[in-house]
C-alpha cells in the first residue's frame, strides 16, 4: 500500500488543469521520484470522482467507467511510495462521500489538497466556463444558491473554499489539510507548480513544462455571444462535443485571440464575493489548516478596476462578433475542404499505385510459370490480358 496519498480536489478554476497537465506527461519522472498518479488517461481521476459523488449518470456508463475508483485504488494498493490522485470535481463531495474515500484509501497517510484564489476572479472564470460548457444562464442568475447535491459543481458548492473544507477536512488531522492560494497577479507563472510540487515530494525542476499552457479567457461582448449560441446546441449534450466543438473550436481558437474587454459581476455580487473571501481566511486561519503561500490574497481587494458586465452588451455587439465569427468559420470550412479534397487525391493515388503493384505482380508470377505468354502479355498495342 501506498505509505501516502494526496488528494487533489480542486477548486475548479484554480491552475488545475495546468498542474495536471504537468503531472499526466511527465508520469515516468514522477515514478522515478516515489510518486504514483494512477490511472492510464487523466479522465480516469474524473471517472472516479463521478463515482465518489454518487453520480447518477453512472447507473448507464460503461464497465470501465463505473470501476474507475477501483482500479486506482489497486494501483495505490500496489504501491510503495506517494500517490496523487487530482481532479477538481471532488471538491462537490458531501461529507460522507468525502470521509468514505479516505476510508478507502487505509491504512496510507491521507492528506487533502486545495488550490485556492481569491474569488472574485474565481466566481468569473467559474461562469465562463460554465458558458464554454454550453450553459446559457446569465452571469446576473448565475451560482445564486448553494446546491445541495454532489453531483452540481459550478455554483458555491465549490466554488466557496469555506464550504469545501467544512465538508472535507472533519475526515483530516488539521496539519493534513493543506491550502495553496495562487501566487498573486505578476508573480512568475510557474510558482504555483513548485508550490504544489515541493507538497508532493517532486523536485519541481525535474519535468517538462513546456506543454502546460494557460487557460485562457473570453472578453465580455464574446462571451456573450457564446452564451446565446449555446440556445441553438442542444444536440452537443456529450463531453466530446462539449469539449472538441464549443470549449476548444468555438471558445479558445476562436473566440479568446479576439482579446475583447475583461468583466465581472454588478456591484451587488461583488459585496457578496468580497464577504466570502473574508469569511474563508477567517475560518482557515482559525481552524490552523496548513497554508503554502499568502492567505491573504484570498481576498478581494478593497479597490477594483473598472469594468463591464455582461448585461451591458447590445445586440449590435453581439451582431459584429457574430458576423466575424461567421467569417471566421468560413474560411474554416473552405480550408478544410481544400484538406479533404488532396486526401482523397492522394488516397486515389495511392489505390491506383496499389493495383498497378498487384497487376504487375500477377502478370510476373503467370510468366515465370508460363514463359511463352510473355510476348503476350508485355504487347503494347492493345489491353493488357491480365
Amino acid at each position: 500500500m501506498a505509505e501516502r496519498v494526496y488528494l487533489h480536489v480542486g477548486l475548479p478554476k484554480t491552475a488545475t488543469t495546468y498542474l495536471q497537465t504537468i503531472l499526466w506527461a511527465n508520469l515516468d519522472v514522477l515514478q522515478e521520484q516515489g510518486v504514483k498518479l494512477p490511472g492510464r488517461l487523466r479522465r480516469t481521476h474524473l471517472w472516479a470522482s463521478r463515482v465518489v459523488r454518487e453520480h447518477p449518470a453512472y447507473v448507464e456508463a460503461s464497465e470501465r467507467q463505473r470501476e474507475s475508483w477501483n482500479r486506482l485504488r489497486d494501483e495505490i494498493a500496489d504501491w510503495h511510495g506517494t500517490a496523487l490522485i487530482s481532479h477538481e470535481f471532488f471538491a462537490a463531495a458531501s461529507t460522507e462521500q468525502a470521509a468514505r474515500m479516505v476510508s478507502e484509501l487505509a491504512p496510507a497517510e491521507v492528506h487533502l489538497v486545495l488550490t485556492a484564489r481569491e474569488p472574485l476572479g474565481l466566481f468569473t472564470a467559474s461562469w465562463q466556463e460554465s458558458i464554454k460548457n454550453r450553459d446559457t444562464t446569465p452571469m446576473a442568475d448565475y451560482a445564486r444558491t448553494e446546491s445541495a447535491e454532489s453531483t452540481a459543481v459550478w455554483n458555491w458548492r465549490t466554488l466557496d473554499i469555506h464550504r469545501v473544507l467544512e465538508r472535507w477536512s472533519p475526515a483530516f488531522p488539521r496539519e493534513r489539510v493543506h491550502v495553496l492560494p495562487l501566487p498573486g497577479t505578476g508573480a512568475p507563472r510557474r510558482e504555483i507548480w513548485d508550490r504544489f510540487a515541493g507538497l508532493i515530494g517532486i523536485d519541481p525542476d525535474s519535468v517538462d513544462l513546456t506543454q502546460s499552457f494557460p487557460n485562457a479567457s473570453m472578453g465580455v461582448v464574446e462571451a456573450e455571444t457564446l452564451r446565446r449560441i449555446n440556445y441553438h446546441l442542444d444536440d452537443f449534450d456529450s463531453a466530446i462535443d462539449r469539449g472538441t466543438y464549443i470549449r476548444t473550436f468555438l471558445a479558445d481558437e476562436r473566440l479568446v485571440p479576439r482579446a475583447g474587454d475583461p468583466f465581472w459581476p454588478d456591484e451587488e455580487r461583488i459585496a457578496d464575493i468580497r464577504q466570502r473571501g473574508r469569511s474563508a481566511v477567517d475560518y482557515i486561519a482559525a481552524q490552523g489548516f496548513h497554508v503554502i503561500g499568502d492567505l491573504d490574497s484570498l481576498l478581494v481587494p478593497d479597490e477594483l478596476p473598472p469594468r463591464r458586465v455582461p448585461e451591458s452588451v447590445d445586440d449590435s455587439e453581439v451582431a459584429e462578433v457574430a458576423v466575424e465569427l461567421a467569417a471566421t468559420l468560413l474560411h474554416d470550412v473552405r480550408a478544410l475542404r481544400h484538406q479533404r479534397r488532396a486526401l482523397s487525391e492522394e488516397l486515389a493515388a495511392e489505390v491506383a499505385e496499389s493495383q498497378r503493384l498487384q497487376e504487375t505482380g500477377l502478370r510476373g508470377a503467370v510468366v515465370r510459370r508460363y514463359p511463352w505468354l510473355r510476348p503476350v502479355l508485355q504487347r503494347k498495342d492493345g489491353p493488357p490480358l491480365i
